[in-house]
């Protein structure tokens, strides 16, 4: 009876650890979830550009196709290669980080340049009058997996930077579980996204009560609506994130601490000023000035990448950059 009440007691004290486990690699799942926030909303804003124009039908299982390539993406090619680099040359991680944030604050500058100065992107147009559209489906499919590639290797970079020192079956299984999930949330909500004008449309058109065909009116007029916040929100955040990284990076390599600690101090003394929410406020006036800073590096970034960088990549190549 005694062996049986040990056996018992060591398998409850292996329950508390393995509990214990679950509870830390929840909490590192979290974290650096977050941490992976600015890059989140930007793909869930860029995304539904990749069903446009296809017929309704095609739209769900085109963004199933783009969740399965992110999926293997982030957990087949990422999160091994991630691991190793980490266990072999844990030093390239903050320049890993660096050059992803400088391809944040560069997108994000872009974004406003064109926002500031727009132009007509007839491609799209063109390619639907003159390809077959099931050539076209796979074109789109696997340049939305091409681009989610740049994307999830910064989510799963951050994530990994995010998360505090463990063993490497623990950054694994956090890594796996950040990676799903951000892939559940960011293509659950683009196939939201996509079918609710759908969803309006047909409570116009259908609905029994004037109250459900109001309903369905305004979420026809909302998405539009909500694609423009999306896209705003993603572009900001995008700026905060690569700012923010490019900061980090520099006060951690001992390379230009200055502009971190500036920003630190004077977040501290704005905070301290205003009686209400100062870590709130902290928090804001950092945000501010890592999205600052990140865009003017990116709005500096733009030559170098259009007349520089896509040049190159063409030459080399054969093909032209990617916009």
């Amino acid at each position: 009876m005694s062996g049986l009440l040990a056996l018992l007691d060591d398998v409850a004290a292996i329950a508390k650890v393995a509990a214990a486990s679950v509870e830390d690699i929840a909490a590192a799942a979290a974290k650096a979830g977050a941490k992976a926030a600015g890059v989140v909303i930007d793909d869930a804003a860029v995304t539904p550009k990749y069903v446009h124009g296809f017929e309704a039908k095609r739209e769900l299982p085109i963004i199933w196709r783009i969740a399965l390539g992110s999926l293997k993406n982030k957990l087949i090619v990422l999160l091994p290669a991630l691991l190793l680099l980490d266990w072999a040359a844990p030093w390239v991680i903050t320049p890993m980080l660096m050059l992803g944030g400088a391809y944040l604050c560069f997108e994000g500058a872009e974004k406003v340049f064109h926002a500031l100065a727009p132009h007509a992107d007839e491609e799209v147009e063109e390619d639907f009058d003159t390809k077959d559209p099931a050539h076209l489906e796979e074109e789109k499919v696997a340049g939305a997996i091409k681009t989610d590639f740049i994307l999830s290797a910064e989510i799963m970079t951050i994530a990994l930077a995010a998360i505090p020192e463990s063993g490497f079956w623990m950054d694994a299984v956090t890594l796996a579980i950040v990676g799903t999930l951000i892939t559940v949330a960011v293509y659950g909500a683009v196939a939201l996204i996509v079918k609710m004008d759908d969803v309006g449309l047909h409570l116009a058109a259908t609905a029994r009560t004037r109250a459900a065909r109001a309903l369905g009116r305004g979420l026809v007029l909302a998405m539009p609506r909500l694609m423009a916040v999306l896209s705003v929100v993603g572009t900001a955040a995008m700026l905060w994130v690569g700012g923010s990284i490019i900061l980090h990076g520099l006060e951690v390599t001992h390379l230009w601490p200055a502009p971190y600690e500036a920003i630190h101090h004077l977040a501290e003394t704005v905070a301290t000023a205003v009686p209400v929410a100062p870590g709130f406020v902290a928090w804001a006036v950092t945000a501010a000035c890592d999205g600052v800073l990140g865009l003017g590096l990116g709005l500096l970034l733009i030559p170098l990448a259009t007349r520089v960088i896509g040049p190159l990549w063409s030459m080399v190549t054969g093909k032209q950059a990617a916009h």
